[in-house]
């Protein structure tokens, strides 16, 4: 069903029925084998689509964004399987093609979330973890764009944004870490500068899941040549290499001017230590600091 032209009403009816029948056929679907789980603005949607193009690749059901290991933990198992596609079309795509099919879902905020990683690792074991990392400096101002834009942020002055950074998230990681069911408004949407300190949740993954399941992609060298990094991700994944997609960029925003260049300095030397240590995930001095 095309929902370009439809109604945000009858959306949300559609969703809502999807997600009924989903539940109700979840001993009878997929799980994941692979998540694409951050970084914020750094291209995840653009991967996203990418990857659902491979014909052995089967996308989550509705939207890319399931949120279930951050948000949604409440709502059980059978719920999150629900998203997934039928095992019964995996097995028709697997006589089709001679390779089993897998499926994925994309969720930027399971790197921040502090419960994600330990959710993760113990309801899927076996899955391997895609992380997109980008200049931290233009990620965050992207991001406080992002979150303006959607109506999230009312404070428009980046600068004023970061500076509330700090009194807007005390005590929110330690608030989420005591209550499994807590949620904090700040945490998932004004985390500008922390948000890029990408090695700080890369460290805690790893020893979540295992370092050898999670793949760092560098978002700026998967926009210039995209298909060494697409490559890498499918020999990541297991997956043959049947054709290239169209590698399109998607949720770009307009920036209304540019980062004051006070500000800029400030935060690149704000992420210097952790663009160090993310050299480490690379394998070579991240592009941004080159």
């Amino acid at each position: 069903m095309k929902t370009s032209n439809v109604p945000e009403s009858v959306k949300r009816v559609v969703h809502i029925g999807s997600r009924s029948v989903g539940w109700m056929t979840s001993g009878a679907r997929m799980l994941p084998s692979f998540l694409i789980c951050g970084g914020q603005r750094c291209g995840t949607t653009s991967l996203y689509r990418a990857l659902a193009a491979h014909p052995a690749v089967l996308k989550a059901v509705l939207h890319k964004g399931v949120h279930y290991f951050d948000t949604s933990y409440h709502r059980g198992r059978a719920w999150y399987q629900g998203h997934f596609p039928l095992r019964r079309t995996a097995a028709r795509i697997e006589r089709e093609l001679g390779v089993p099919p897998q499926t994925f879902e994309s969720s930027p905020y399971y790197l921040y979330h502090p419960h994600a990683g330990a959710r993760i690792a113990r309801d899927l074991p076996d899955v391997k973890l895609i992380v997109l990392v980008r200049d931290p400096v233009e990620r965050a101002y992207s991001q406080h764009a992002h979150e303006v834009a959607r109506g999230f942020e009312t404070v428009t002055d980046f600068s004023q944004a970061l500076d509330l950074e700090p009194a807007r998230l005390r005590g929110q990681r330690e608030r989420l870490l005591a209550d499994q069911h807590a949620y904090s408004f700040s945490h998932q949407h004004h985390g500008y500068r922390s948000r890029g300190e990408y090695a700080v949740y890369l460290r805690r993954l790893a020893g979540q899941v295992g370092r050898d399941r999670i793949l760092v992609v560098e978002s700026e060298r998967f926009f210039a040549d995209p298909r060494p990094a697409y490559d890498e991700v499918l020999a990541f994944l297991g997956l043959p290499q049947l054709s290239y997609p169209e590698f399109e960029q998607h949720n770009a925003r307009p920036r209304s001017a540019p980062m004051p260049a006070r500000l800029r300095a400030e935060l690149t030397a704000h992420y210097a230590p952790h663009d160090a240590e993310l050299a480490t995930w690379l394998g070579r001095t991240p592009s941004w600091r080159a």
